[in-house]
């Protein structure tokens, strides 16, 4: 009960914050020169496929719902830079071997972006852009080692601001990222070619510089 009354209050202050304007702040609008910065909760969604040697068959990764930041750069009224930064684990697996164990991704995405009705409260974006991911700290079964290829991919972007004050904002966002990567098993006994291309889902709270 005190849990629950701690976290209301603690909701309940968030809210007061984001809400709570000046009475004398006219509302600006997004502009060049801006740097905005979100916090959001991502869900990390593979849509995975793979072409394996020796035992054929394909993968699954499972799905990860992390923290992630990401800081935006307004080049002018309308286009943006915006970098994300986040990292995620997931369970890997084999639909003939069974487990393959975990494996952690950071994938910085930098996306070019164009933001419609940046003087509106209600202000959506369209981006592009280029990832990189680093895969890390494999986690694999015992007796098998497992490596995975860093690599470059494309990304796609849509999402939406809308103001709740001048300078803050509550922010929906998709990317989809068009990655893949080249999984070596025991030292190349067992290859894989997986195409990851996993959907991005983001809900937060930004801030407007």
């Amino acid at each position: 009960m005190r849990l629950n009354r701690k976290l209301g209050a603690g909701i309940a202050m968030a809210a007061a914050v984001m809400t709570a304007a000046p009475a004398h702040a006219d509302f600006t609008g997004k502009s060049a020169g801006d740097i905005m910065v979100r916090a959001r909760a991502l869900w990390v969604v593979p849509d995975e496929d793979a072409t394996v040697s020796a035992i054929g068959g394909n993968v699954n990764v499972s799905n990860d719902v992390i923290p992630e930041i990401d800081f935006t750069y307004f080049v002018t009224d309308n286009i943006a830079l915006e970098l994300i930064a986040g990292t995620s684990r997931h369970d890997v697996s084999s639909t003939v071997a069974g487990s393959l164990g975990k494996v952690s991704l950071l994938p910085p995405t930098l996306t070019l972006q164009y933001h419609f009705m940046p003087k509106e409260k209600l202000s959506p974006y369209l981006g592009a852009g280029v990832n990189y991911t680093i895969f890390y700290k494999e986690d694999a079964p015992a007796g098998m080692t497992i490596d995975y290829d860093n690599s470059f991919g494309w990304a796609l972007q849509a999402g939406v601001d809308y103001a709740v004050a001048d300078r803050w904002y509550v922010n929906f966002d998709v990317k989809k990222i068009f990655l893949s990567t080249d999984v070596s098993i025991n030292g190349g006994a067992i290859t894989a070619d997986v195409d990851l291309d996993p959907w991005l889902i983001g809900v937060g709270i930004g801030y407007r510089f």
